[in-house]
């Protein structure tokens, strides 16, 4: 490695070619930093006390991949954004200039031969500057003069306009000034000694952040061949990035790896460490050579995106994917994209796959209905298809459903229908979706609701007129308290504003009133006289009838669970004992049986699940997990490092490291006189999931 303090200018002179290869990402500077530049360019141009400015390192690998042709070219690793800036602002200058704006201190001929060209390159070799393949032609044609292609890339364009914009204000000869006094740090790599990939994760380089998928893209990429990495590259990870390229949200590819290591691990990653849990995945044997990991990654990209975005080509599970979506259900996505390629490799037929999605739809809904917390909704999609028998596909996911109890529970019908009748749906964020569906299960051809409001029946105004107050009875405010914004009360029109407050029979009777309104939601309407508790009790519960039929619950026979729950256990936990542990014996068996009560007398619902590898301690799920070792026992604690309160500093940050056992906190013990130190830091874990269960 060298390095070396230069003025940027004297760093684009003589014979060079830079190239930013095909595993960064695009050039993505917005106005906003460019505009950064120019004031901090103005401001040292104008000030002669201000000998430099320095704006960052530019990281290439000097030798290697490309020393092949006449002029050399350089790799670049990293600066790519602020070297990519400043020649489109060289190449504004010049156009500039060209155009007649006047300049004591360069000509055009200079930035061009200097900065922008190499004079007797041929072809593409005669740029100072390659980007990357969905940013090239558009630098060529803006360094050529030539008009932008039909479908340029957005940001280049944008930025050379904005200087040439900020250049027709100012004299040349200044701006050429500050240029002079930009200073970079360059930083050369030698491929044959220095990592680059190391040097890359190290560098806290200025402008737009990296997202997770970027620094996975540079991982897999960086450190292979030139043939294979063009070939991972096209066949596979330049496709997922067009993928990806249809949505506004930068971080959607980072979910969507998390989602993916979600289900090849067992283990949830943070979304800002989805990178880290990304290599250790691809360092473990069982990910296989990285070209059989990025093509396995970009089919399931595929999946994802079909889900996420809604590009599934088929009709009706494009909209089994929309009704999902609308739940905001995304913790399923590690589920869903296993049941998608069981789907995709004839597995399970597009009936049985549309049966699995609608029981996730009816799972979520029915809990939001009965007011079940999901904050563990994660964990209980991530090891779902643990407990699917391929060969029984649907009837195993619905005894897999109907197995959960608690908080996890599928509400069967009784606790459905009694919480829907008196359920607050008006305020809740997915009132849209359910009366829609209501009013669309009874129709053949769905009907598009999007024009409707929803109506109060029983209007909201808190004095509500004598007529109003006469139909409801002596008690009419807490009949109004008690059902205003139940499914009773609500339906969906066209004249919300004309209704208003109107009594109940001039709703029922005027133009677009209930007795004239297509929908079916109104059905029931028509031929009342009268608006009262009574009525709207009875509305309520035909439409919980309808509910429990269109967001079913699975019905098997307890026998039929019992099987399945019997083979799921034997599946899951083969048959292991203490005596599997060879290192527990004598003084250490002594030692993990003292430790072993401790736990167990937390709670009575603690439980003990004995493993080939190590010892699980669980509620809902493990809380501690113990690996006897000849020497010691070591803990894992299933919470994040940054969670646990460690005043003795015993605890150790085993986050993103493979070890068998859950979460990022190791412990060792190896004496009874550490016992109460370890148990003070077990209970955090235990408390950490008492928590979760009761949020």
């Amino acid at each position: 490695m060298k390095v070396a303090e230069i003025q940027f200018l004297k760093f684009l002179q003589g014979k060079k070619q830079f190239i930013i290869p095909i595993y960064q990402r695009t050039y993505s500077w917005e106005i906003a930093q460019s505009q950064q530049l120019w004031d901090d360019l103005i401001r040292t141009a104008s000030n002669d006390a201000i000998p430099a400015h320095f704006v960052g390192s530019i990281v290439y690998v000097e030798q290697g991949l490309y020393q092949v042709s006449a002029i050399p070219q350089l790799l670049v690793i990293d600066g790519q954004q602020r070297l990519t800036t400043l020649t489109l602002l060289l190449a504004a200058l010049a156009r500039a200039i060209e155009a007649g704006a006047s300049s004591d201190s360069v000509a055009v001929d200079e930035i061009r031969d200097d900065y922008l060209f190499n004079r007797h390159g041929k072809d593409s070799l005669k740029y100072r500057l390659l980007l990357t393949q969905n940013d090239r032609e558009t630098l060529m044609r803006v360094l050529d003069g030539k008009e932008p292609l039909d479908h340029p890339a957005r940001r280049v364009i944008a930025n050379y306009e904005f200087f040439q914009q900020k250049i027709a204000a100012v004299d040349p000869s200044v701006l050429h000034r500050g240029i002079e006094k930009l200073v970079i740090v360059d930083i050369a790599l030698d491929r044959t000694h220095d990592n680059p990939q190391l040097i890359f994760e190290s560098l806290n380089s200025t402008g737009l952040e990296l997202s997770q998928a970027d620094l996975i893209r540079n991982y897999v990429l960086m450190g292979q061949e030139p043939e294979t990495m063009e070939a991972l590259y096209s066949e596979h990870w330049f496709p997922m990035e067009r993928r990806f390229a249809r949505t506004e949200d930068r971080f959607l590819f980072d979910r969507f790896i998390r989602d993916y290591l979600t289900f090849k691990t067992g283990r949830i990653p943070n979304i800002v460490k989805v990178y880290g849990a990304f290599k250790v995945h691809a360092q473990e044997p069982a990910a296989g050579p990285i070209t059989d990991l990025v093509a396995h990654v970009a089919r399931y990209s595929r999946y994802f995106v079909n889900i996420a975005l809604l590009q599934e080509p088929d009709a009706d599970l494009r909209q089994a994917f929309e009704d999902i979506n609308t739940l905001k259900v995304d913790v399923a996505y590690p589920f869903l994209l296993e049941v998608y390629d069981d789907y995709t490799t004839h597995r399970l037929t597009k009936a049985e796959f549309l049966a699995v999605l609608r029981l996730v739809e009816s799972y979520v809904f029915r809990r939001t209905i009965c007011g079940i917390p999901t904050n563990t909704l994660n964990k209980t999609f991530g090891n779902l298809i643990k407990q699917i028998d391929r060969d029984h596909y649907v009837e195993s996911t619905e005894a897999a459903f109907l197995s959960m109890d608690s908080y996890r529970r599928f509400p069967l019908d009784e606790e459905f229908r009694r919480e829907f009748i008196v359920k607050d749906v008006y305020n809740l964020r997915t009132r849209n979706y359910l009366l829609r569906n209501l009013e669309n299960a009874q129709h053949k051809d769905r009907v598009i609701i999007e024009g409707y409001t929803i109506e109060h029946i029983m209007p909201q105004n808190q004095r509500p007129s004598a007529v109003w107050r006469s139909e409801l009875g002596p008690d009419w405010q807490a009949v109004q308290n008690r059902y205003l914004h139940t499914i009773g009360n609500l339906t969906l029109t066209l004249y919300n504003s004309s209704m208003s407050d109107r009594r109940f029979l001039d709703k029922r009777d005027m133009d677009g009133g209930f007795r004239r309104t297509p929908l079916a939601l109104n059905d029931g309407l028509r031929e009342l006289d009268q608006w009262n508790k009574e009525a709207i009790r009875q509305r309520a519960t035909a439409l919980a009838e309808l509910a429990v039929t269109l967001w079913s619950a699975p019905h098997l026979s307890p026998a039929l669970l019992d099987a399945y729950a019997t083979r799921v256990t034997r599946a899951a936990l083969p048959a292991y004992s203490l005596a599997d542990h060879p290192h527990l014996t004598g003084a250490m068996l002594n030692l993990f049986q003292q430790l072993r009560q401790r736990i167990l007398n937390l709670d009575s619902s603690v439980r003990e699940e004995i493993l080939k590898l190590y010892i699980a301690y669980k509620t809902t799920t493990n809380f501690v997990d113990v690996v006897p070792q000849a020497s010691r026992l070591r803990l894992s604690l299933n919470m994040r490092f940054d969670e646990v309160y460690d005043p003795t500093g015993i605890c150790k940050d085993v986050t993103n490291l493979g070890r068998w056992g859950n979460g990022d906190v190791e412990i060792g013990i190896n004496s009874t006189d550490q016992i109460d130190d370890v148990m003070f830091l077990v209970l955090q874990a235990f408390d950490k999931q008492a928590e979760g269960a009761d949020a």
